[in-house]
C-alpha cells in the first residue's frame, strides 16, 4: 500500500478535516522532532513570579544539573 504525505494546510478548518479522516495510510516517517533548545534564543520574555516559585525552580534544576532557565523553557514547550 502507498504511504500518504501530509499536505499543506494554511487554515484550522484544513487541519481539522485532515484529521477526521483515516490516517492509518499515512507515512509517519515524513515527520521530524521539534528540538526547541537548539534554536536561536532570539526573543526576551520576562514576567512576575512569586520567590518562593524561583526557589523552587532553581531547586529542581540544580537535581537535574540544567540551569533554572532551561526548566522554565521545558515547561513552555510542554505546554505549547
Amino acid at each position: 500500500m502507498k504511504k500518504r504525505l501530509v499536505p499543506e494546510m494554511t487554515t484550522d478548518e484544513e487541519a481539522e478535516a485532515f484529521l477526521d479522516q483515516d490516517l492509518s495510510d499515512l507515512d509517519f516517517a515524513q515527520f521530524q522532532p521539534l528540538d526547541w533548545e537548539r534554536m536561536p534564543k532570539t526573543a526576551r520574555i520576562t514576567m512576575r513570579v512569586p520567590e518562593a516559585l524561583v526557589t523552587a525552580l532553581k531547586a529542581r534544576a540544580k537535581e537535574r544539573g540544567i540551569p533554572y532557565q532551561r526548566l522554565v523553557r521545558e515547561a513552555i514547550e510542554k505546554a505549547v
